[in-house]
């Protein structure tokens, strides 16, 4: 049978009741061993010498008694009163104490009564004898100036303890917990990192940590598969089409219409073959370099040569270097730009600009189309969604689907909108800070 339990929440209420008992115990040992009882025994002891010096036992003529009190008051300010001078003196404020009351009739071997008054010290007014109607007041100062400096490391080290003992638990808990949630970003960017350990906390992490490497081992199976077959199809449909092309340009003159149609169609089949082996490429093999946003689009803006088409560009000088993965981000690019001049007939308006607060860039792409209906714009981010169901235009579906997952790789975001006046627009945050 084991006693320390294995689950999270055993170990977490286990842990932290050990932590509050000890701490419990120990400081009412300290309080009781180092302030309290030391203390209430010397001020007892103290108190019962001053009383026994006041009220000799041997003597028990009042006025003698009295003579002796008045000698003995201007060397020790203890004074003997009669119950109406004590009252008249300030019994009448003082409060009873039966704690101090057994300590002082265990000391004088007799029933007796003790009262204690604050002002600027304390007064201690003690009836030696309950048959009697005599009280001494005896002053005592300094208590409040008494230090303990024992009792005071003792309390520091608790709460110390108490502190460091938290942060450890914390920290054996959440080690696994962060490693796991570290592993699971990667997945879903389309990485795949090494198995994470199946030795380290408690047996409800044990258990999400192996269904996630099961989880993560199956589909990076399924993304090789998937990649595989891509491939295989893919060669498999370019050597018929090869051979349909080559035996149409053997074609007369007189079949020439019959001729064209034929090789565009080869040409829109080998763009969609294309664009399925963009979606399933892992981007992420190419390195990441310090690049300037601003320089890819104008290398785009003049690669494009659009007749009646002008693309305006609003970009950011004040916009930094940011590590980018260059052919990834020049295919989003190409794409945000394809899908413009697809589905608008106006100009197309690229703007960059840097949010210092943020830390982060974005990347603007306005045409002035149709725009897309509003429930409709988080699904045009699944692949094979085609956007001539919302725009009314032909393509494969997999040109959002292939920007969304290359904006995913650079940990961005992306985002549509109509805008206000017409058209779409496409915005893109990237961090601009390196990658890890």
């Amino acid at each position: 049978m084991r006693f320390f339990p294995r689950s999270a929440f055993g170990q977490t209420v286990f842990l932290i009741g050990i932590m509050l008992l000890i701490n419990q115990v120990v400081s009412y040992l300290s309080v009781a061993f180092y302030v309290i009882k030391p203390s209430t025994q010397q001020i007892s002891h103290l108190v019962a010498k001053q009383v026994r010096l006041a009220l000799p036992a041997t003597v028990t003529n009042p006025e003698l008694q009295q003579a002796i009190a008045a000698h003995f008051q201007q060397a020790t300010q203890v004074r003997v009163f009669d119950e109406q001078q004590a009252l008249r003196e300030g019994l009448a404020e003082a409060s009873y104490y039966g704690y101090f009351s057994q300590q002082l009739s265990d000391e004088l071997k007799q029933q007796a009564e003790v009262r204690i008054s604050q002002t600027d010290s304390f007064i201690f007014w003690v009836k030696p004898d309950l048959e009697q109607d005599l009280w001494v007041r005896v002053p005592l100062a300094g208590l409040d100036e008494a230090s303990f400096p024992l009792l005071t490391f003792y309390l520091l080290m608790i709460g110390a303890l108490s502190v460091l003992g938290g942060w450890t638990l914390a920290r054996h808990l959440n080690r696994p917990l962060q490693k796991l949630q570290q592993a699971a970003l990667q997945v879903g960017r389309g990485e795949f990192p090494p198995p994470l350990s199946e030795q380290e906390g408690a047996t409800e992490i044990l258990a999400v940590t192996k269904a996630f490497n099961y989880m993560a081992q199956g589909i990076r199976q399924l993304e090789e598969d998937r990649a595989l077959l891509m491939a295989g199809v893919s060669h498999d449909l370019r050597t018929p089409l090869t051979r349909i092309r080559l035996a149409s340009e053997m074609m007369s003159e007189s079949d020439a219409w019959i001729r064209d149609g034929i090789i565009n169609d080869i040409e829109d089949m080998n763009a969609i073959i294309d664009q399925f082996i963009d979606y399933l490429r892992h981007h992420k093999q190419e390195e990441p370099q310090l690049l300037n946003l601003n320089q890819l689009v104008q290398e785009l803006v003049v690669a494009e040569q659009v007749k009646q088409r002008q693309i305006l560009t609003f970009l950011d000088s004040a916009m930094p270097d940011v590590a980018l993965r260059r052919l990834a981000l020049k295919r989003v690019l190409n794409n945000l730009l394809e899908n413009a001049l697809r589905y608008s007939e106006g100009d197309i308006e690229i703007s960059t600009g840097y949010e210092k607060a943020a830390k982060q860039i974005y990347l603007e792409v306005r045409d002035h189309g149709p725009g897309i209906p509003e429930h409709k714009m988080q699904a045009m981010f699944s692949p094979f969604v085609q956007g001539d169901k919302a725009r009314g235009s032909g393509g494969s579906g997999l040109g959002l689907a292939i920007i969304k997952k290359i904006v995913t790789m650079h940990h961005g975001e992306i985002r549509l909108h109509n805008h206000a006046k017409g058209g779409l627009v496409v915005t893109i945050n990237l961090p601009a800070k390196p990658l890890n």
